[in-house]
């Protein structure tokens, strides 16, 4: 019952969506949504998650100048850095290198350091999370990740990244929306939204337990905790939110 409701829910999403199904189908989809659609959708998103974390992020990166390397220096690395959402809350002085997957962010994220000028931006490289080759080994304190692991290929594969860009004892910090309870509702809603979800937000996914791949990561220290952000009619309000030390 509850399979064949999933289903039928999800035909009557694709129909809802249908023009973007056959823009994708033509192949055109994909470079709209890449260049102008996602970095418009993820600039209004992100005003409207920054008023409703903004406690816990916070909170979050309170502790972030306890990593700060023995030579008085704080090297930060930003995955997915987007329209630049977290950049008010790292400590002045402090060396910034932004990283993202799609380059079409320019415009927002000028907006961004224009704003926030009590950090140091080293450079913006367009790399995916599972591939930060232009990264040195060992030579971050911090690894930054927001509502980007929802979108990688490969989970397991960037925690792996994030490993081995760190120094011994540097953190990588992270709040993540996740699967929902699969007793509840919100999980339910989460499975017929998934397959268009995941098209029209740029590859996108609702289901993952991000929490798990933390866990079974080589990380020294963990310390996570799942939390609700109200952000009402969507499906991303379950969130896990802490940093994990190398």
């Amino acid at each position: 019952m509850t399979e064949a409701s999933i289903l039928f829910f999800r035909a009557c999403l694709t129909l809802l969506a249908l023009p973007i199904y056959l823009l994708s189908f033509l192949g055109m989809w994909e470079p709209f949504c890449k260049k102008i659609f996602f970095p418009f959708f993820l600039e209004k998103l992100s005003a409207i998650h920054e008023r409703k974390a903004k406690k816990q992020k916070q909170e979050l990166f309170r502790n972030l100048p306890d990593f700060t390397s023995p030579s008085g220096e704080l090297k930060l690395l930003e995955i997915g850095t987007g329209c630049g959402a977290n950049f008010q809350y790292y400590p002045p002085g402090c060396k910034v290198t932004c990283t993202d997957i799609n380059p079409n962010f320019q415009q927002s994220l000028s907006r961004s350091m224009n704003k926030n000028q009590h950090i140091r931006y080293e450079r913006f490289l367009v790399a995916a999370g599972e591939d930060l080759h232009q990264v040195p080994s060992g030579s971050v304190d911090a690894v930054i990740c927001t509502l980007v692991l929802c979108s990688v290929r490969n989970v397991d594969g960037t925690l792996k990244e994030v490993l081995r860009v760190l120094r011994p004892g540097g953190a990588f910090y992270f709040l993540e929306h996740v699967a929902a309870d699969h007793s509840s509702w919100r999980y339910f809603w989460q499975q017929i939204c998934y397959p268009t979800w995941k098209l029209v937000f740029a590859g996108c996914c609702l289901t993952r337990k991000i929490w798990k791949n933390l866990e079974q990561a080589n990380f020294s220290k963990l310390k996570l905790q799942h939390v609700s952000i109200a952000l009402p009619w969507t499906p991303i309000q379950p969130h896990i939110i802490g940093y994990a030390v190398k």
